[in-house]
């Protein structure tokens, strides 16, 4: 297995696609890439729909798979607020690559059964696939496409990331293979000699302890240990120190393991989600997603220290856990909001990937939302970086 990626900030599309084919070309000498992922930013919009032949004459990858992005990723490099083209490219010996284009219609219902979600992504769970998908924010209920491919595909791994670039339904572009697409999903199932290993940096620190939801009603945690949640928020902000308070007031979360059976939460166990409300007169909060009684939660603080120290400590825990010589390439799906926004500064989070896993060709985008697993089922992120790390099954 092979990769290479690139990136170009040209103003000419032409010259960027020119570039990074060449460069791809080079790198892989002279084998025609099985797969190219191709990301690019709204500058280049007016020639959206001539991306796929583009790229098809310049390079002759078998398949291709890219969308718009509010920033693109490549070659290690992050750019951000202007021109920008990323191309990355790989050969797969002893990989099949089955694509899928689908949209909101197309979507089985959330009680069809396996084969209904087979037949949309033309592939068997049999096969054991892993998934690269990428979704348009506006034209698909992607949560429901994640749920479903985790109901059918039980075994299998799902990264990827939602569009960006556009401001509305209809602007931004969804690229497979031939074709250009402005609304659904498009995707790849990977089957045969690859791994793809994710790492979801959701960038938050815990506060305070681990507690039990003892009484919650949907998304509203009503309360914690037998306490009002509220009751038990405000004693945690008397509690903190006034760095901490500060980012209480606006970077405050609520982390929660889905794993019922993990008593003992660790870095990377919790789902991240905002609180988005209170409910003062029974003293709940309301949180971003579905509550179950009997889940173990723990509030979560955000900002630029806290989000480098967990990508950092996510990765080095990556790294002793594998050998990172054997990883062939790697895919990030960062959020908008993180980059330049959060650090202040461009390639933050390819450099930390850089020190931490090596040299390895990393291409990706600034998405709309993020798509990794936390514990054995994938979400939709958001503030987060998912990688999707390539390797042989053997390796």
């Amino acid at each position: 297995m092979k990769w290479a990626s690139a990136v170009s900030d040209e103003h000419s599309l032409d010259q960027a696609v020119d570039l990074c084919a060449s460069a791809i070309k080079a790198e892989l000498g002279t084998d025609a890439p099985d797969l190219a992922i191709v990301f690019v930013s709204p500058h280049h919009a007016e020639q959206y729909d001539s991306l796929p032949d583009m790229i098809g004459q310049r390079l002759g990858a078998k398949h291709l798979i890219g969308c718009s992005a509010g920033g693109v990723i490549g070659a290690g490099r992050e750019i951000e607020h202007r021109s920008g083209f990323s191309l990355t490219g790989a050969v797969l010996p002893d990989v099949e690559l089955t694509s899928f284009h689908v949209e909101n219609d197309d979507l089985p219902d959330l009680d069809a059964g396996p084969q209904a979600w087979e037949n949309m992504v033309h592939t068997s769970a049999r096969k054991y696939p892993q998934f690269l998908l990428i979704t348009d924010p506006f034209t698909i209920q992607s949560q429901n496409l994640l749920m479903g491919l985790d109901y059918a595909f039980s075994d299998s791994t799902t990264i990827g990331g939602m569009a960006s670039g556009g401001p509305q339904q209809g602007s931004n572009v969804l690229i497979l293979d031939s074709k250009a697409y402005r609304s659904g999903a498009v995707g790849l199932a990977f089957h045969g000699d690859i791994v793809i290993d994710p790492i979801v940096a959701q960038g938050c620190r815990p506060i305070g302890n681990s507690m039990r939801i003892t009484q919650s009603d949907r998304n509203l945690l009503i309360k914690l240990d037998e306490r009002p949640a509220l009751e038990v928020l405000r004693d945690l902000y008397e509690s903190l120190d006034e760095r901490d308070q500060g980012l209480a007031g606006h970077s405050l979360f609520l982390g929660m393991v889905m794993d019922e059976f993990n008593e003992d939460p660790q870095l990377g166990d919790f789902l991240i989600r905002n609180i988005v409300g209170m409910e003062p007169r029974i003293g709940a909060l309301a949180v971003g997603e579905m509550l179950q009684e009997g889940q173990i939660v723990q509030f979560h603080l955000r900002d630029a220290q806290t989000s480098a120290d967990d990508l950092a400590a996510l990765l080095g825990r990556y790294n002793q856990q594998m050998n990172v010589a054997n990883v062939s390439g790697a895919l990030l799906f960062s959020c908008l909001g993180r980059g330049t926004y959060l650090y202040g500064r461009p390639d933050h989070d390819t450099e930390l990937f850089r020190s931490s896993i090596g040299d390895v060709p990393l291409g990706g985008f600034f998405c709309n939302g993020e798509i990794g697993p936390v514990g054995s089922t994938t979400y939709l992120h958001g503030y987060t970086s998912s990688f999707g790390i390539f390797r042989s099954k053997g390796k």
